[in-house]
């Protein structure tokens, strides 16, 4: 059985195979490719600030942050000040955090059959959109961060305004996904009383729950996280068996003749990333039992998802109070890209 899916940047192919009427495998296949690696040939390296986030229009943020980490990694002695890691920090938990709402409530929402609730989506994903735009000048695509730092200047009204979006989101978040307090939220460690609260999280998960769809999803129970901050850290999680040491040059990706797109795998194995994987590193106590119960089906999927909501939304708020805008955003490398060779 084959299927077109379009909810992602361009389309892709699922083949799905299937043991006695339940589908055990499914394999991805790309049509077309972004092409990044041949446009970026013989340019000049800071192009690649402009160019990579446009690979995609959902993760550019994402994709800026990591290519200006490539960049800085090319020199020996860069310095880069605690104000531009605080601003880069926090205007990638904006995106992460405006994508969860839209994921959320144009995704799974609909596809467990409920009605697309655009303004749900768009409300809060704008407040992070603004928040954004106050340090980046613009979303998406901004191009702020550069080798050194950050080009933007902001100040203590921006500081304050940016609160107030943060405020504005959690305030969304409490009235709409928990009907409850986002701290009490989090202390939670037992997903059976997560079930007994309202919002449209708890809905969710219970239509999940009666559709008997609580072992769907499922895959290696392997994960791995390679990008840190001062919230997350990198590891891998082997089911619950957790070891903080990783090594880049044990990842392998190969092409092959049925996608554009590359396998990837660590030390010659498949691999989960993304909320989840994060989740199961941080070791965060709902994640890690509704896991325990359910392993990584696709309801411990969309939980770690919406956890990270108010965990990004509040560890953001710390982050301001830290931002010393006394710090230069900018420090001037002292060797020219130009000049520097692998």
């Amino acid at each position: 059985m084959r299927r077109i899916i379009e909810k992602i940047e361009g389309e892709a192919k699922l083949n799905f195979s299937f043991n006695k009427s339940v589908i055990d495998f499914v394999e991805i296949d790309f049509f077309t490719t972004r092409g990044i690696e041949k446009i970026l040939q013989n340019r000049h390296a800071l192009d690649a600030l402009v160019i990579n986030p446009r690979v995609c229009g959902i993760c550019g943020h994402a994709q800026l942050m990591a290519t200006v980490k490539a960049l800085e990694s090319c020199y020996d002695d860069i310095k880069i000040t605690k104000r531009a890691e605080i601003t880069r920090e926090l205007t990638l938990n904006f995106e992460i955090i405006q994508n969860h709402f839209k994921w959320f409530y144009l995704t799974v929402m609909p596809m467990m059959g409920y009605k697309q609730y655009l303004l749900k989506a768009t409300y809060p994903s704008r407040l992070m959109a603004k928040s954004i735009a106050v340090i980046g000048g613009q979303y998406p695509h901004t191009s702020y961060a550069i080798v050194g730092g950050v080009v933007s200047d902001i100040g203590v009204m921006d500081l304050i305004k940016i609160e107030s979006y943060i405020d504005e989101t959690l305030k969304f978040f409490e009235n709409n996904l928990v009907y409850g307090d986002t701290e009490k939220f989090l202390e939670c460690e037992n997903s059976s009383e997560l079930l007994k609260k309202g919002g449209d999280l708890p809905y969710l998960i219970n239509q999940i729950k009666d559709s008997k769809l609580l072992e769907i999803g499922k895959s290696y129970d392997r994960f791995i996280a390679f990008g840190d901050n001062s919230y997350f850290k990198s590891g891998k999680s082997d089911k619950t068996r957790l070891n903080k040491k990783i090594y880049i040059d044990k990842v392998n990706e190969f092409s092959n003749n049925k996608s554009y797109a590359k396998n990837v795998q660590y030390n010659g194995r498949y691999y989960e990333v993304g909320p989840l994987s994060r989740a199961m590193i941080k070791k965060t106590p709902l994640i890690k039992d509704v896991h325990r119960r359910y392993g990584d089906s696709m309801l411990s999927r969309v939980l770690a998802r919406v956890c990270e909501i108010p965990q990004l939304l509040n560890h953001s708020k710390k982050l301001l109070k830290k931002l010393d805008l006394s710090e230069p955003a900018y420090i001037e490398p002292s060797i020219d890209i130009s000049n520097i060779t692998s």
